[in-house]
């Protein structure tokens, strides 16, 4: 036994045991012959930082994990990094305006070096805060999402899709990033709302006025400058304002080019003047109206290129050329007044698409990429969730998982960048592809022909979605993907469903014929104590590195767990890690009391023998949490684990048992306190395992650590006569505690209890006679009370407590000046009526609850029942006195 210092310090208890877990191979113990469980971690960006979104989604990992090792299986937990193409690139890009150097400056081949020793000397900073959150994986095996292994499987993958006629190369309206100029996905795409412009245009039928005097149609935009590339104006078919119009021309302004009135439902007839300008080259929905109206791709018009500058697609003025797309905006307009064209010019709030990287506006741009055939992917992905090979928690998630999947669009995979995997395709001076594993391959397919290669690279989304499988060996057949595909659990946040998710399930049911995983968790956003979403510009976010620092990873991980609710986000509290912080401090004092009273480490895994009812109910407890544990745990609710076992280990364990044993140490009590201990430590390493591992070997020799113990196994049944007579007991202590507190009564006053006999059945009183009989001593000690006598009613100027059915009343005449504490009493009610009866006028104000902020609303509803509850109980106590 070693005895622990008087005050928990986690800092120096955390960097010791992860040293030495990780030192000794504990994360990955050989059990080959024991049952697989399989995890993998979503691939942090190799560019990354621990956020507070990582330390929810990897503390939920860690205790399935470590929960699972306990367990006996054979837990591996893949760990390692994306390679996060656009963002390494720029933090190299970064690096080189420093030196006062451009990208341009260096071939592809010497930047991509220069990437390469970036990560070598700064990438992977991540890796080690995650050390510090506790996060037990296989680091042995860590990969990199362009390690030699992985980009193998990479490029088979791509071939071979090309090769079932799942990849292909087509024009497509993309999302642009001016600043990168590359394709970047939907998840990079931030929105924001901007204060803008709304500009009515005329355009002027070509032919002359039409037969009811129309001259004209008016559209509405809020990027003016795109009526450069219009190809046409569409009007509802039932609009009957425009239905002669259809299949006429109008002349753009400007540039003079004639485009046709189309009829399509995309114009809604009660906006604006029901007719809208159609640039398919530049808006996503204008793409489909384009294209039901007989527009190839090819021959939608491009007015800007790469980096969003004017480029001549049909008539543009020479000045207009070259010039940024929002200086051309201004001229665009200039030359529409000049015209006589622009109607009216409005404000307007525009949600308007950002970089979330580059923070400059994205563009929806009509280019050349290489795309995924998704929809026919996503069917077994579909199936497999309606099937049941993949459950998904929470349930409602699934409908989700439907509505997007049977609505896919194909997927762009490919990206202007120079970091990446590197397309495996080859071009001939013809414009032919050939898409081959290697160039040598190619080649072989194009003998005599000279050859380019494709210079972009794989979206990172294309890669990672190969996870689950080409972490363990493949395309090669190793015995860990036999043995560990498909995994067990997938942890995620459900904003990565569609990006990463959906994405593993297409390729995984793909090319390893099974699904990836046969669970999906998906968990929700940790907000601010408001509940608002956190943001650097709203400066609201959470650094967890900074509260692992003031309270420990074990106080961190504790709230991650305890709040995480199926289907909710987390509202994240600091007082809340604050006060799981004090629970682990708790841990520490009941352990230092334990080694006080000569209670070491239990040499048992079963209970011990017992005879003494506070010893038969505590061995009673343990089998109760760890059922209720086990039960929380298989259905993945972590709030009703925490909740369990935090309640059994402060309340039960430490407020309880601790006290009524106090001063009766015997050896059988010694063995029981021990081993009921022991289980607390076992049953909290998976939320909270530095002060666990330290509490276990400071209470005696062991032959193992406990990250690699055994999930508890009692052996034990519940004594249901111990258990009820001492939660009787506890129940006569609460109630005599409450008592003197809600009417104090100072804690010198020896109470006499009377116990009614008219007040249940004779059997009932005699049980409870009984019971005051059985602990006298502790109820002498822990709530003060003389020795219990019986009474045929309740005394005058009583308080009374209820214990199973029974009054057990209590004279007050000695202990108190009873007219002094109920005018106290009626005055307290008074003031807190007073304050939930102005709450409640205030929360049942439409105006209020209307104008309001919703925290605002939330807090006032939170006072009013916290005054309600008050007067309750305040109301009561009075009632006690009589």
């Amino acid at each position: 036994m070693t005895e622990l210092a008087k005050t928990f310090d986690p800092a120096e208890i955390e960097s010791r045991w992860y040293a030495h877990w990780e030192g000794q191979g504990l994360f990955r113990p050989a059990r080959d012959e024991a049952v697989p469980f399989t995890i993998v971690m979503p691939p942090p960006n190799v560019t990354g930082s621990l956020h507070i979104g990582h330390a929810l989604d990897v503390t939920l990992q860690d205790i399935l994990v470590r929960h699972a090792r306990l367990q006996g299986k054979d837990a591996l937990w893949v760990v390692g990094t994306d390679h996060a193409g656009i963002a390494t690139q720029m933090v190299v890009e970064r690096r080189l305006d420093a030196e006062q150097k451009k990208r341009t400056d260096f071939t592809r081949e010497e930047f991509i070096e220069r990437v390469w020793d970036w990560k070598r000397e700064s990438g992977g900073q991540i890796t080690q805060q995650l050390r510090r959150l506790g996060a037990s994986c296989d680091w042995a095996n860590e990969r990199f999402t362009m390690d030699e292994g992985f980009s193998k499987a990479v490029t088979h993958v791509f071939v071979e899709l090309h090769k079932r006629g799942l990849l292909y190369r087509d024009k497509r309206l993309v999302n642009w990033d001016p600043h990168f100029q590359t394709a970047i996905s939907d998840l990079e795409v931030e929105t924001r709302e901007v204060q803008g412009k709304f500009w009515t245009l005329r355009y002027p039928l070509a032919d002359g006025a039409a037969e009811d005097g129309i001259t004209h149609i008016e559209v509405a935009t809020t990027r003016p400058e795109t009526m450069l590339a219009d190809m046409a104006v569409a009007v509802h078919p039932d609009d009957e304002r425009y239905t002669a119009l259809i299949g006429r021309m109008v002349a753009l302004p400007i540039t003079g080019r004639q485009v046709p009135i189309v009829a399509d439902e995309h114009a809604d007839p009660e906006l604006g003047s029901g007719a809208v300008k159609i640039t398919p080259g530049h808006d996503f929905n204008d793409y489909e109206v384009g294209k039901r109206a007989g527009y190839k791709a090819g021959e939608m018009l491009n007015m800007l290129d790469g980096a969003g500058r004017i480029v001549q697609c049909g008539g543009i003025p020479e000045e207009l050329l070259g010039l940024d797309r929002f200086e051309a905006r201004k001229r665009v307009v200039e030359l529409i007044e000049a015209e006589g064209a622009l109607v009216k010019v409005e404000d307007r709030t525009i949600a308007t698409p950002y970089g979330d990287r580059s923070g400059v506006v994205i563009e929806p741009w009509l280019t050349d990429q290489w795309y995924v055939d998704a929809a026919t992917l996503a069917k077994p992905a579909i199936e497999a969730v309606k099937s049941g090979a993949i459950r998904i928690v929470p349930e409602t998630w699934a409908k989700t998982w439907f509505n997007w999947l049977e609505n896919i669009q194909p997927w762009c995979v490919s990206r202007q960048l120079w970091w990446g995997h590197r397309i495996p395709a080859w071009f001939d001076t013809a414009g032919e592809i050939y898409v081959a594993e290697t160039e040598k391959e190619a080649k072989a397919l194009a003998p005599g022909k000279t050859l380019r290669r494709d210079d972009d690279v794989l979206d990172t989304w294309f890669s990672s979605a190969l996870w689950p499988f080409a972490t363990l060996g493949w395309p090669e057949q190793s015995a860990e993907l036999t043995r560990h595909y498909p995994n067990d659990v997938l942890v995620s946040g459900f904003d990565i469903l569609f990006f990463w998710d959906a994405r593993m399930a297409m390729q995984g049911i793909e090319f390893m014929g099974e699904v990836p995983w046969k669970t999906l968790y998906l968990h929700g956003l940790v907000r601010d104590a408001n509940g608002q979403k956190m943001s650097k510009s709203k400066g609201n976010t959470v650094d967890p590195l900074g509260l692992i620092d003031r309270f420990g990873a074990d106080a961190l991980r504790f709230t991650m767990a305890a709040m995480e609710s199926q289907g909710r986000d987390i509202k994240l509290d600091e007082k809340r890690v604050e006060g799981y912080r004090n629970f682990a401090t708790k841990l520490w004092n009941a352990a230092r009391f334990l080694q006080g009273n000569g209670v070491g480490a239990s040499g048992s895994i079963a209970a011990p023998q017992a005879t003494l009812p506070v010893n038969r109910w505590i061995i009673g407890e343990v089998v109760e949490t760890l059922a209720k544990l086990d039960r929380a745990l298989a259905d993945l609710r972590f709030d009703e684990a925490a909740n369990t076992i935090y309640q059994f280990a402060w309340a039960t364990f430490c407020d309880w048992y601790v006290e009524l044993v106090k001063g009766a140490f015997d050896d059988e009590t010694r063995a029981v306190a021990a081993w009921a201990f022991d289980q607390i430590l076992v049953m909290l390493h998976p939320l909270m395992p530095f002060i666990t591992e330290e509490l276990w070997h400071a209470m005696g020799e062991r032959p193992y650590d406990l990250i690699a113990a055994q999930w508890p196994a009692p052996e034990a049944a519940i004594d249901s006569l111990a258990s009820t007579r001492v939660k009787s007991l506890i129940a006569v202590v609460d109630g005599v505690r409450t008592l003197r507190a809600e009417m104090n009564i100072p804690w010198t006053a020896e109470l006499s209890p009377r116990i009614v006999r008219s007040s249940a059945p004779l059997e009932q009183v005699g049980d409870v006679i009984a019971l005051m009989g059985l602990f006298n001593p502790q109820l002498q000690r822990m709530a003060k009370l003389g020795n219990p006598t019986e009474a045929s009613d309740v005394p005058l100027n009583s308080a009374q407590i209820d214990v199973n059915g029974v009054t057990i009343a209590f004279p007050l005449g000695d202990a108190i000046d009873l007219d002094a504490e109920r005018s106290r009493l009626e005055k307290a009610i008074s003031a807190v009526e007073k304050d939930r009866d102005s709450l409640a006028a205030r929360l049942a104000n439409p105006a209020f609850a209307e104008r309001a902020k919703p925290e605002a609303v939330e807090k006032a509803r939170a006072d009013h029942d916290a005054r309600a509850a008050e007067a309750e109980r305040l109301s009561a106590a009075l009632a006690r006195l009589g």
